[in-house]
């Protein structure tokens, strides 16, 4: 459904409520559960829950599968809320969704939040259970067979994942998907970005949001020239794995994905780019009877049936 001028004055008003984040992460992250537990849970799958133990953390999943007999395909979600917000329980949700559309085990990484933890303990934290994942974790389950995935914060994670992989030498993953992913360092009207500026104001998420939530985010100054903070800043893209990056039209971020794609392109990779069109940033968090959450899971189910 297009986005009328009814619609875009209603969308005004609620983004000129938005809090600042920087005092109310807290209670958003309670909020967020809340909101989670009215929603419920879907009852067409399996799901349970456990810790991969590292050096520094023991890093809650919780897994989804669907009914019938497996092992089935992975992927392993990273979630999004800026690095600050957001979690397994509130994308319990969207991760049973997930795994009911496209036939797959989800399995959603509850990475440490900032500002109590700050760049790198979310990637450093997300890359330590995809190793586990990929050296076997699951019986059954191939490297091959899965997939990283993640939106927002979540897709900026998943792409960073991808780079320490090949930088790290340990596995390497051979498709990755994107949802709307975060891969720049400035959201300031300074960024080289027409959407910053264009939706940035007036559509629930705002570029002044994702520069307090980078402020949390972040430990230092040196952290926004780091491509594990910023994937964009990479100066060497290449043996990344094949990609399907998802943007928005209304979404801030909307110009700093679809640069990534086409610079991950530029480097010799296999990438598929596609702009939903009319829907907003974070459009998966809806039902999945909403039109744009349909036409999302075609595009990723297309995606990991072909080679």
């Amino acid at each position: 459904m297009a986005i009328n001028k009814v619609m875009r004055a209603a969308l005004k008003l609620l983004t000129a409520l938005e809090p600042d984040v920087k005092r109310t992460y807290k209670m958003e992250r309670q909020l967020e559960i809340l909101t989670a537990r009215l929603r419920g849970k879907p009852g067409d799958y399996s799901m349970w829950d456990r810790k991969i133990h590292t050096g520094e953390a023991a890093i809650p999943v919780r897994l989804f599968a669907p009914n019938g007999e497996g092992p089935f395909p992975v992927l392993l979600f990273f979630h999004g809320g800026g690095w600050v917000t957001g979690g397994i329980e509130n994308y319990t949700g969207v991760c049973a969704d997930l795994a009911k559309a496209t036939g797959c085990t989800v399995v959603s990484v509850d990475y440490r939040l900032a500002p109590e933890h700050k760049f790198p303990a979310a990637p450093e934290d997300c890359y330590a259970v995809a190793k586990e994942f990929f050296a076997g974790d699951m019986p059954g389950v191939k490297p091959g067979d899965i997939t990283l995935i993640g939106d927002s914060a979540g897709g900026n994670l998943a792409a960073v994942v991808s780079l320490m992989a090949r930088d790290r030498g340990e596995f390497l993953p051979k498709r990755q998907i994107l949802i709307y992913p975060s891969t720049w360092n400035d959201h300031s009207e300074a960024s080289p970005f027409p959407s910053i500026r264009e939706n940035g104001t007036d559509y629930l998420l705002t570029s002044k949001r994702i520069q307090s939530m980078i402020e949390l985010y972040r430990g230092s100054d040196d952290d926004l020239r780091n491509p594990y903070f910023a994937p964009l800043l990479a100066g060497d893209l290449s043996n990344q794995p094949r990609t399907l990056l998802i943007t928005a039209e209304y979404c801030p971020l909307r110009d700093e994905g679809e640069a990534y794609g086409e610079k991950l392109r530029a480097a010799g990779n296999e990438v598929e780019i596609v702009r939903i069109g009319d829907a907003l940033h974070a459009y998966l968090m809806l039902p999945p009877a909403f039109e744009h959450v349909q036409r999302t899971y075609k595009i990723i189910n297309d995606f990991l049936s072909t080679e």
